[in-house]
């Protein structure tokens, strides 16, 4: 494994956006949850996101999300940072979340711009302000347009810069020349939030990634993630280049929350791979491609029980 950076970064550098393991009938497995989270942990994570868009946050009721930042904390909180989801689109339920994670002794905080309402920019500035006095977590924006319905636009992003409170950005928009502008005029921690992003953004700056299909393959994340901060680019692209189907195989054919749920029980990792409606589970037509794509990074994972991790 390559040096990991010098500077101690509050968010970690190989962050796994968290599934949430359910129950057979559909509650929260907390032992399961604190199995993957010790598992990503040992595998090169130094950071996890718990509740958040791939933990189906937009499911969970406020008492299980708490539930889970304290479990997760108590399982690997001496040894990764603990970042937890509290955005909505509505700013109080925000802050009251806010509240619950840093009582639960979450390490930070991932706020997702506010969704489906469409507010203005200064809407957008006034909601992560709010959240930013409600507690002394830290807070990394999740910049996400496809989702939240609009961008936060660079100028917006520069004041919020200024907050000292928010210290990262999860850049999601896939606009290279937007995020340049972020790294160039601020000191704050960018990570990508695309995972076939990581190579270009890490290259650009970005100290690392907020990652779905690092859950299925860390030991290979862990690796580019390294690569790229070393100044390998050579050994960067190599890795990129081999993870590229499993970035496809999770991110591209059904929710990353489904498709990461079926390889990690495919791996062996889960017992089951529940999801909470409105998500459902994939019929065998639309598993198929997810498996062809891990078949095409040299992955034999078409059974249960299979355990196969990606090279690095």
């Amino acid at each position: 494994m390559a040096e990991t950076p010098s500077r101690i970064l509050p968010f970690g550098s190989l962050v796994a956006a968290m599934v949430t393991p359910f129950t057979d009938d559909g509650g929260v497995d907390f032992d399961a949850t604190a199995a993957l989270a010790a598992k990503l942990v040992d595998d090169g994570c130094d950071g996890l996101v718990v509740s958040g868009t791939t933990g189906e946050t937009s499911t969970l009721e406020d008492s299980e999300k708490e539930d889970l930042y304290r479990v997760v904390v108590e399982t690997v909180g001496d040894r990764a940072r603990v970042i937890a989801g509290t955005g909505t689109n509505h700013t109080s339920h925000s802050v009251e979340m806010a509240r619950r994670a840093e009582r639960a002794g979450a390490h930070a905080q991932l706020v997702v711009t506010p969704y489906y309402n469409k507010p203005t920019q200064s809407g957008v500035l006034a909601h992560f302000t709010a959240v930013s006095e409600a507690s002394d977590l830290p807070i990394m924006i999740y910049d996400i347009p496809g989702r939240s319905a609009i961008p936060i636009t660079t100028e917006t992003m520069l004041r919020l810069a200024e907050n000292p409170k928010i210290g990262a950005l999860k850049d999601a928009k896939a606009d290279f020349a937007a995020v340049t502008r972020v790294l160039a005029a601020t000191d704050l921690d960018v990570y990508a939030g695309d995972d076939g992003l990581t190579l270009p953004w890490m290259a650009a700056g970005a100290v690392g990634v907020v990652s779905v299909s690092a859950q299925v393959a860390t030991v290979a994340f862990r690796a580019l993630v390294d690569a790229a901060a070393a100044g390998d680019l050579d050994e960067a692209r190599r890795i990129h280049f081999g993870l590229d189907p499993v970035v496809r195989a999770v991110m591209t054919h059904i929710p990353g929350a489904v498709s990461a749920k079926q390889i990690l029980r495919l791996q062996g990792v889960l017992t089951n791979a529940v999801v909470r409606l409105p998500l459902v589970e994939p019929d065998g037509a639309e598993l198929e491609p997810v498996l062809a794509d891990l078949a095409e990074a040299g992955w034999d994972i078409g059974s249960p029980g299979t355990r196969r991790v990606a090279r690095a």
